[in-house]
């Protein structure tokens, strides 16, 4: 008995020594995935590939986010947004005529749809095709497709006549276009409906065909900026078919795409804001971008990117990286990920209290997703998580039924009123408005389906990685076509902790990347309940080779503590973080409901008959005070302590009241700082700042789910000792 326990435990070592544990920046590229399509020559191979739609499954507070996105404004989009109206509407007609043809239907439908996709949600489902089946069958003889007058939805009523249309229409409006090929490749992938496949090759053929000058043209400025999402369509349908004219189309597209790489604009050539700040001359560096319209930053920023897989030089990839510098060394002195821009960003407006469209930041976490499966670098899934978490849960009401247009990371009102020019927009954009605006009301839908999405990712080496973290089961194949279905339990990014267990038809040897993030130190793993005594590089993937088995369990622990940025461009004001969550001042809210149609801005339209009362507008306004300052100390272990609650019953954790943990902090009241004549929270100054207050003890809660917040805390001037 004693040979036979030696030679068991001989053998378990012998099993542990087969595991190959290395830690790299990304999947090495010199082989090619067998089970899933990604680049094909001369494409630059991407360093991660895209899983089908509905391999990943979301569980816990994710998948709490997708019933919500179902019974509140996702779901009800299609019965009360005028857009949406299927009577005479652009989208369902085979000739492209009728109304309401621009990009609310496609941003809608790009959500949507993809929550029907991975729920397997029939309804939804169903509701999709009948939209999907008409643009199919707008196709023309010379390949178009979708709304012949796709500009009509951007002229006032008055002027809403064909003669008036085409006469300011002078070429094609591609941009509505772009988005519907997201969804298009979407129920593509869900489908497998070959019919999509020609739909796209004689598209792009007529795009190929036309005069060059009539692709993208600068009379129309929405696709021009945002020419990126049609390279990356041509580029999808290059990688399924192999058809070589489609890189000739990609050239050609990016010619015609408005520059994200040159520096020096005259500066007529890019977008400036209508105000600034009096006494306040064009600085040197505003040429540096294209454009400073905040959506068309989130999506633009990537295109050199994207252009660098057909012309392989690493300038294009230095371009992106630089155009994510530019703006955030002038606008993005804030936390939560974004840049404080409103609408358009303005020289002297960067406080914290200036804001981002919620389109903004669906945009940013969809580029962001581009760029990891690009590049690989952890950067980006880190900004993903930095944007889903802290960022983006405080723009749409807790129960999905409205959204708010504006939201900042220093916000203590959010009403119905003008605030220009303190916000660089004239009109209620800070309420929470199942109406408004007509972008954001439709384009909100994609944030949490395409977060899902890319979960997990397959690699090159037919292995997989975790790249973003939340509860989640994967299927999909790896190795020698085996089928693997891997479960992972967490309450991430609130808890430390994540499971993972395999489902296996085979054993199998192959790799699995887990990202450990930047912020992650001292982290720990287990395999089948052994630990490995690696060190655990934060900021790297650990890669992970064994013959493994069904059954088989991975345990991750990723520790947080509590750190501080410093925002030294922005008055040294400061935030806190724990892990990957931000941490702004518990402010009591009080919400006062008001009739939507009162409080909704100027464009916003519904449906006849639809239901106004079931539908109201939220304002909310701070019960407590808000004007704190931080008083740190050089150990943050003596300036804050973290209190951890049970999980909420209802597995919604981004409210002020239902989130599993909050941070005791020290603070002084600062009497100065107050609202200021734009009804906005008072801007910075710098710190340390004195007050003569009392010390008290306040309480920090995570950010995303704080809809009024001080996220950018002035620090208090201590006394010397």
């Amino acid at each position: 008995m004693t040979k036979f326990y030696i030679f068991f435990l001989t053998f378990l070592f012998l099993i542990g020594c087969n595991d190959e544990i290395t830690f790299v920046d990304s999947p090495n590229t010199n082989s090619t995935n067998s089970h899933y399509i990604s680049n094909r020559f001369p494409l630059q191979p991407s360093k991660f590939i895209k899983l089908p739609i509905g391999s990943i499954k979301p569980e816990g507070w994710l998948l709490e986010y997708f019933n919500r996105q179902k019974n509140g404004l996702t779901g009800n989009l299609g019965k009360i947004s005028a857009w949406l109206d299927k009577k005479n509407n652009a989208w369902l007609s085979e000739n492209g005529e009728g109304d309401w043809g621009w990009e609310e239907v496609p941003y809608w439908l790009k959500g949507f749809a993809n929550i029907g996709y991975i729920t397997e949600d029939k309804e939804i489902i169903s509701e999709a095709k009948i939209w999907i089946e008409s643009v199919i069958k707008s196709q023309r003889e010379n390949g178009f497709f979708g709304p012949t007058y796709a500009w009509e939805s951007y002229i006032s009523d008055e002027d809403r006549t064909r003669e008036k249309e085409k006469e300011n229409r002078k070429s094609i409006d591609f941009w509505p276009n772009m988005i519907m090929l997201y969804c298009l490749q979407s129920y593509y992938e869900y489908s497998k409906d070959e019919r999509i496949i020609e739909l796209m090759k004689r598209y792009f053929k007529f795009q190929l065909e036309i005069d060059e000058e009539d692709l993208l043209s600068n009379k129309i400025y929405w696709h021009r900026i945002r020419g990126g999402d049609n390279l990356h369509s041509v580029f999808w349908l290059y990688n399924r078919t192999g058809e070589k004219w489609l890189l000739s189309l990609a050239e050609k597209i990016y010619r015609r795409t408005a520059s994200w790489t040159s520096r020096g604009h005259d500066l007529e050539d890019i977008e400036s804001p209508k105000d600034k700040k009096e006494g306040f001359d064009w600085p040197v560096w505003y040429r540096d971008l294209i454009n400073w319209h905040n959506v068309n930053i989130a999506q633009g920023f990537r295109t050199p990117a994207q252009y660098y897989l057909l012309n392989g030089d690493e300038k294009y990839l230095k371009a992106t990286y630089e155009n994510f510098k530019i703006v955030r060394d002038h606008f993005g002195q804030v936390p939560g990920g974004m840049f404080g821009s409103d609408e358009n960003a303005r020289p002297g407006y960067d406080d914290p209290r200036q804001g981002i469209e919620l389109c903004g930041i669906v945009e940013h976490m969809n580029s962001n997703e581009h760029l990891l499966r690009i590049t690989g670098d952890i950067f980006w899934a880190d900004h993903v998580e930095n944007l889903a978490f802290n960022s983006y849960p405080a723009t749409v009401s807790p129960d999905f039924k409205a959204v708010r247009y504006i939201t900042s990371p220093n916000m203590v009102i959010s009403d119905s009123k003008t605030h220009w020019p303190g916000i660089a927009n004239y009109g209620p954009f800070l309420n929470f408005n199942p109406f408004s605006s007509r972008c954001c009301q439709h384009n909100h839908t994609q944030g949490w389906p395409y977060f899902s999405e890319n979960l997990w990712m397959a690699t090159p080496d037919d292995g997989i990685a975790a790249v973003i973290y939340s509860a989640s089961t994967v299927n999909a194949r790896v190795g020698k076509n085996t089928k693997i279905s891997i479960k992972n339990s967490t309450n991430y990014p609130f808890d430390d902790n994540m499971n993972f267990k395999l489902k296996m038809d085979k054993s199998d040897i192959f790799p699995i990347y887990f990202r450990i993030p930047s912020w992650a130190e001292n982290s720990e793993i287990k395999i089948n309940g052994k630990k490995i005594n690696t060190y655990l590089m934060a900021g790297k993937y650990m890669k992970i080779t064994r013959k493994w088995s069904d059954g088989d369990s991975i345990n991750l622990n990723l520790p947080k503590k509590v750190t501080i940025d410093t925002w030294e461009k922005n008055h040294n004001s400061v935030s806190v973080n724990y892990g990957p969550l931000t941490f702004s001042l518990k402010i009591k809210e009080n919400y006062v409901k008001k009739p939507s149609e009162e409080t909704a801005i100027h464009d916003s339209k519904w449906q006849k008959g639809a239901d106004k009362e079931k539908w109201p507008t939220y304002e909310i306004y701070p019960g407590s005070d808000w004007n704190y300052g931080l008083i740190l100390n050089k150990n943050l272990n003596d300036s804050f302590e973290v209190v951890k609650k049970e999980w909420p019953k209802d597995n919604f954790p981004f409210t002020n009241e239902s989130a599993p943990i909050y941070i005791k902090a020290y603070a002084k009241k600062i009497p100065n700082w107050k609202i200021d004549e734009h009804n906005l929270v008072g801007e910075l100054t710098d710190s340390p700042i004195e007050s003569n207050e009392n010390p008290e003890i306040i309480e920090l809660v995570p950010m995303g789910g704080s809809r009024l917040r001080i996220s950018s805390f002035p620090v208090i001037k201590k006394d010397i000792e």
